[in-house]
């Protein structure tokens, strides 16, 4: 019997029926998938498994109630014996079996979050089943180890606001945070395939049965880089403004809308259609890839590799991801804000042809609505917000700041973020468009994440003869995308273009 069984009696009984019935189901289909065939062998070992702890519980049972009607009763009045499985009283459990019924079901249902044989789902619907998921996947946050508290924090914002009725993030959190997933994608980081357990090959088979065709490992849930991000703060400042999702599809679905129409009404009046023209907008997520090589000295000598890796591949996801939601073209990659807005009703022109002065930031803060303009921001080049603190050099009314008095950067008393992507100057006679700066509330610039990098492991890396560098690599590839989904709560100054 497998150490991690710990059913009673009771839930043995009722997880055996629930195999049985499930199996039974799979027998009736007349064309099973790869996957179905795994499910079905994954089931048969485990009816094997359930069924020889019942056994067993039920030998030691039979093997306590012979010893105890071997004991004399001498020593106790007849009044208080109580033979062993029986209540001595209606509705109490005081003296139930304690090989049989140890304890209760809620007092050791999540003793184990990971270990999914004791739910029972052949009962109830998905969205039942879905919501116990969901409270052993916030469980097994709490347990899962290689986390800080930081990180515990975000998978449980993420899990608890992101996750569907059905709990498909938080079966991948259970399938990728499990101590035997952990042990088994470190030793297949450092290539020791072979060292990989049978309970750690099962491991791995759940969560790659969560992937599609394409195959790789997931990388385990406390190192994922978008949980990582969210825990640590991302170095992209769009990212820190940004509306930021969680997408378990190819596409994240919202639903924007217009301000409610309201009107002053008389006392019993019949009430006017205000209601909003809703949109339903989409993101459509991109597939990102990345390589990390390592040599094998350094995969020996570091005990803590599998962790870093986690903090190296968040990192170049956030760096990659800077420039894309700036400029993104939005085939194949995110839509940048600047793509989002070129050639719409935000884009602006200066007030002078070709040149750019202190009037067009007070033009841009204008026009923007002001419900827009209450919780909005700027964006631009560093190099840009240098131009426009030599707008006045004389301490007049144009004056922003003076140097190194910028903390925090604001103008006109709203945020002051950098996206190094953007255009850095402009040439007046150039032909080409210079957006120079964007304002505005980008809550409506949305980023949506889909949880789950993967990563296949190279053992060996080859040199331009085709022999060993003594380096091994990780591939590792994601999916994100972002796009605006109300331009007019933004104003993109482009000053190539007249007013």
């Amino acid at each position: 019997m497998p150490p991690k069984l710990q059913l009673s009696h009771q839930q043995a009984v009722i997880r055996l029926q629930d195999i049985r019935a499930q199996l039974e189901d799979l027998e009736r289909r007349d064309d099973l998938t790869a996957e179905d065939e795994q499910t079905f062998d994954e089931l048969t070992r485990e009816f094997t498994d359930v069924d020889d702890h019942r056994r067993q519980m039920e030998r030691r049972s039979a093997l306590e109630r012979v010893r105890a009607s071997t004991q004399s009763t001498e020593r106790r009045p007849a009044g208080l014996a109580v033979e062993r499985g029986t209540s001595s009283g209606s509705g109490s459990a005081y003296d139930l079996d304690p090989i049989l019924n140890p304890d209760s079901v809620e007092d050791r249902r999540f003793r184990n979050p990971w270990d999914l044989g004791e739910m029972r789902t052949y009962d109830r619907s998905p969205e039942q089943v879905g919501q116990e998921m969901r409270s052993r996947a916030l469980c097994a946050v709490e347990k899962m180890a290689g986390a800080n508290d930081r990180i515990r924090a975000a998978a449980t914002d993420i899990i608890e606001r992101w996750d569907d009725k059905r709990g498909t993030i938080a079966k991948q959190c259970l399938a990728t945070s499990s101590p035997e997933y952990m042990r088994a994608w470190s030793k297949l980081a450092a290539g020791k395939s072979h060292m990989v357990s049978p309970e750690e090959q099962r491991a791995l088979e759940r969560a790659m049965s969560l992937t599609d065709n394409a195959g790789g490992y997931l990388v385990p849930f406390q190192l994922d880089p978008t949980v990582i991000i969210t825990s640590d703060g991302s170095r992209n400042q769009i990212r820190q403004v940004a509306r930021q999702v969680v997408a378990t599809g190819d596409v994240w679905h919202g639903v924007s809308a217009g301000a409610v129409q309201w009107r002053w009404a008389d006392e019993g009046s019949e009430a006017a259609d205000g209601a909003p023209e809703f949109g339903q907008p989409t993101v459509p997520v991109h597939k990102a890839d990345g390589f990390v090589p390592i040599s094998i000295e350094a995969m020996s000598d570091a005990e803590n590799a599998t962790t870093e890796v986690g903090r190296l591949l968040a990192f170049g996801k956030d760096s990659l991801e800077a420039g894309a939601f700036a400029v993104g073209t939005g085939v194949k990659q995110p839509t940048g804000i600047i793509t989002a807005l070129e050639g719409t009703a935000s884009e602006m022109g200066p007030g002078t042809p070709e040149t750019f002065d202190s009037a067009d930031i007070y033009a841009m803060d204008g026009s923007l609505p002001a419900r827009h303009r209450a919780a909005a921001s700027w964006l631009a080049n560093r190099n840009i917000y240098n131009l426009v603190r030599q707008f006045d050099t004389s301490g007049g009314a144009e004056l922003w700041e003076r140097i190194g008095a910028d903390m925090p950067p604001q103008l006109l008393g709203r945020p002051a973020i950098e996206a190094e992507d953007m255009a850095s100057g402009f040439d007046p006679a150039a032909a080409a468009d210079n957006h120079l700066m964007v304002y505005g509330d980008f809550s409506n610039y949305v980023i949506a994440d889909r949880i789950g990098m993967s990563i296949e492991f190279l053992p060996h890396l080859v040199g331009a003869n085709r022999r060993p560098t003594g380096q091994r690599g990780w591939y590792a590839w994601y999916r994100v995308g972002a796009d605006s989904v109300l331009d007019s709560a933004f104003r993109m100054l482009n000053v190539a273009t007249a007013v």
